[in-house]
C-alpha cells in the first residue's frame, strides 16, 4: 500500500470480495517511483506481494475493484511504444480486470476507457516480482475533488 490510510481498504477487500489479507505483512511504500524503489528493492523477486490501493478510471463507478492485469505508464504525448509488463491474476469474483496506467501525477482527464490510473503500480511491475498482484478501488473518476471527498468526507 503507498499510504497508511488505504489499510481501510483490507476490509472492504474482505467483505466485497472475500479476499482476506489481514495477517499479510504491510509495506507502506510512499507514492511514485523513488518511494516504492526504495521500499521494496531488498524484497525476494519471489515472495508473493500484493499492490492494493486506490485508483482512478474514467468510467468505472467509484467504488469498484479492479483486478489489474496488465500495467502501463501513462505517457500520452510519447510516440514510442511503452512496456507492457503483466500482473498475476487471481481471478476474484466481484471484481473487474482491467488494464492500470501508472503516471506520476494525477491524471485529470483522459481518452483511455475500461482501465484505472495510479502512482505506484509500473514501477513496482519494473522491479521483476515474479507473483504480483494487484487489487485497485476506484476512488474517483479523475477528478481529485472525488478523490478527496471519498477518501476524507472532504464536502
Amino acid at each position: 500500500m503507498a499510504e497508511e490510510g488505504e489499510h481501510v481498504l483490507l476490509d472492504k477487500l474482505k467483505e466485497q470480495i472475500g479476499l482476506d489479507l489481514q495477517d499479510a505483512e504491510l509495506i507502506y511504500t510512499g507514492v511514485g517511483a523513488i518511494n516504492i524503489i526504495r521500499s521494496l528493492q531488498h524484497l525476494d523477486r519471489e515472495a508473493e506481494l500484493f499492490n492494493i490501493g486506490y485508483a482512478g478510471s474514467a468510467n468505472f463507478d467509484l467504488g469498484t475493484w479492479v483486478e489489474v492485469t496488465e500495467v502501463r505508464l501513462n505517457h500520452p504525448n510519447v510516440t514510442y511504444q511503452e512496456p507492457e509488463l503483466k500482473v498475476e491474476s487471481l481471478k476474484l469474483k466481484g471484481a473487474i480486470n482491467a488494464i492500470c496506467y501508472t503516471n506520476t501525477d494525477f491524471v485529470l482527464a483522459s481518452d483511455y476507457k475500461d482501465c484505472v490510473f495510479d502512482m505506484e503500480l509500473a514501477f513496482i511491475a519494473s522491479l521483476g516480482f515474479k507473483h504480483l498482484h494487484s487489487l485497485k478501488y476506484v476512488s474517483d473518476n479523475l477528478s481529485l475533488h472525488a478523490y478527496h471527498e471519498l477518501t476524507n468526507g472532504v464536502q
